[in-house]
């Protein structure tokens, strides 16, 4: 029975799928950890670590390179949350059009005033003022789940849009709306838009890339809408912007404490996938991708080694990590061969500087097959399925 931690709560959907497992937040030598927001940078990882499952979209919890040369593999759960996040953005298009915000709060100072509020009301909203989104252009940056689903929805709701992905799958294209136009850079998107929802992890190649140079590319009084780190813009530069009047609107799901309080900054506390039934979505995501791995090797939305999945063959499953390095799969079907295995089936993909193999014999392996894997220079880890 492999043991299992839950390092946050979790929807309690997913004891189901851990029906089989030690599975609770009281495992001290984990095969498998389930985590939502807790910071991992200093957990003491043992030998048996297998793989950490995120109940979310974002790793930057989770060292995930450290994780990498251990050959332990870090999932995540995209699109698992995309309809949660797609409303709050097309909530925030509204908030980005008309004073709603600042209207309620002013609301608010009426009480007490009785049978004068009808009237001041009527008085005082002429100050709230806003425009409505249909006919304006939204840009969409990064087209996966999420940025598909509010790059569709906004454009039922009559709003032109315009995403843009150097990394666009043929999957996730498909998924658009014909009439959503795809533009090949950001800087079509910037002069074009007057509403920018921005949909992209937070990598060294993305933090800060809305800088003051971006910001000056952007159509004047445009609304930048941040549901995705708060590290993708800079903050000074964002508040400049707002003062000069070049940005009408910041909307960030992550509250920075230079920005609260800032006229037209609106801060939301991180709700983007704040909704029960996101996190249901996201437990099930992760404990299904957990177990696979756990039982069968399968590899499913890992952000530090490939997508590869096979269904089972023969008597067991070699699973090897290894350095994404030349004459690796002669080295290693050399060394099953060598102990009598005929293999069954075999696959092998790589990810950047890493890849997996998957191998299935007709044999269990013998304990030797598993040191002489281990001890071929370039592998990580080598794991034997019966």
């Amino acid at each position: 029975m492999a043991d299992i931690l839950k390092l946050n709560a979790i929807s309690p959907l997913a004891d189901g799928i851990f029906a089989n497992y030690n599975y609770s937040d009281k495992i001290e030598e984990p095969d498998g950890i389930m985590v939502r927001s807790a910071q991992m940078a200093d957990y003491p990882v043992g030998k048996k670590l297998l793989a950490v499952a995120r109940a979310g979209a974002g790793t930057n919890n989770i060292p995930v390179a450290a994780y990498t040369e251990k050959g332990i593999v870090v999932f995540n759960t995209p699109g698992a949350n995309a309809n949660a996040v797609k409303e709050l953005v097309i909530c925030e298009l509204f908030f980005g059009g008309r004073k709603i915000c600042e209207a309620i709060d002013w609301v608010k100072t009426l009480k007490g005033k009785g049978a004068e509020v009808g009237k001041l009301v009527e008085k005082g909203k002429g100050d709230f003022v806003g425009g409505e989104i249909t006919g304006k252009t939204l840009g969409v940056i990064g087209l996966g789940a999420i940025g598909i689903a509010v790059a569709n929805a906004a454009y039922a709701l009559g709003m032109n849009v315009v995403g843009c992905d150097p990394y666009l799958s043929t999957a996730n294209a498909l998924l658009l709306n014909p009439a959503i136009k795809v533009a090949p850079a950001l800087d079509d998107v910037y002069k074009a838009c007057d509403y920018i929802s921005v949909h992209v992890p937070l990598t060294p190649d993305t933090k800060g890339m809305f800088n003051g140079k971006t910001i000056a590319a952007l159509k004047d009084g445009a609304v930048l809408i941040n549901n995705s780190r708060g590290e993708l813009a800079d903050t000074q530069a964002v508040i400049s912007a707002l003062e000069s009047g070049k940005l009408s609107r910041y909307i960030t799901d992550f509250p920075a404490d230079e920005l609260i309080g800032v006229k037209n900054a609106i801060c939301v506390p991180h709700l983007g996938a704040s909704t029960p039934e996101a996190e249901d979505n996201c437990a099930v995501m992760a404990a299904k991708q957990l177990t696979d791995y756990i039982e069968n090797g399968n590899v499913t939305n890992s952000v530090n080694y490939p997508a590869v999945s096979a269904p089972r063959e023969g008597a067991a499953r070699i699973c090897i990590h290894h350095k994404n390095v030349a004459n690796m799969i002669a080295q290693l079907t050399a060394a099953v061969s060598s102990f009598g295995l005929n293999i069954e089936n075999m696959t092998d993909k790589s990810k950047g500087d890493y890849a997996y193999c998957l191998i299935d014999v007709n044999g269990a392996p013998a304990a030797e097959l598993k040191e002489k894997l281990a001890a071929i220079d370039g592998v990580v880890r080598v794991r034997v399925i019966i």
